[in-house]
């Protein structure tokens, strides 16, 4: 009689993981911004780092930027991918002129793994930089290249912030 019991209990068992594992989320990371928004802040990662602003995103690989117009919506995926330009030669001393780019990527709870592909025009060739990892309050860490330093003010909800993001001049 046990001997029944256990084997009309195992496959019992058996679909309740089957079912389980089905009905529960594919997604592993933590849950998308309500807004749709990549989040304002500042982001770091080794050789990488990325400020989100109200008004644009600005992207350091290395010794080189980039910049995006606007907010960066993202995907039921967390994905993105928007036109941006890019300043390839930009250490010591940038020489530009600023190319066209596209930057792709993803956000997964509070890291962001962004490519920017660049068109240089200058060149006449196609730049991959990236990809790079960047974790939401983390420090940049660029090595000789510094990251550069402005205030934009952002309103949410009547109220005047401050965020720490870059402008190269």
């Amino acid at each position: 009689m046990a001997f029944h019991f256990i084997r009309r209990s195992i496959p019992a068992a058996v679909s309740a993981l089957v079912i389980g594992a089905a009905c529960s989320s594919s997604r592993t990371s933590a849950p998308l911004p309500a807004d749709g928004l990549i989040p304002l802040g500042n982001w770091g990662g080794e050789g990488a780092g990325m400020i989100v602003g109200d008004t644009a995103m600005h992207l350091h690989v290395g010794c080189t930027y980039g910049d995006v117009s606007g907010r960066i919506m993202l995907n039921a995926s967390g994905q993105f991918d928007v036109a941006g330009s890019y300043m390839l030669r930009a250490f010591p001393i940038a020489v530009g002129p600023s190319v066209p780019a596209r930057f792709t990527g993803r956000l997964d709870g509070n890291t962001v793994t962004v490519t920017a592909t660049v068109n240089d025009t200058v060149q006449k060739k196609t730049v991959v930089m990236g990809p790079v990892t960047v974790i939401f309050g983390a420090d940049a860490k660029l090595g000789p290249c510094p990251i550069c330093r402005r205030q934009i003010l952002s309103t949410r909800s009547g109220t005047n912030r401050t965020t720490g993001l870059a402008k190269h001049r």
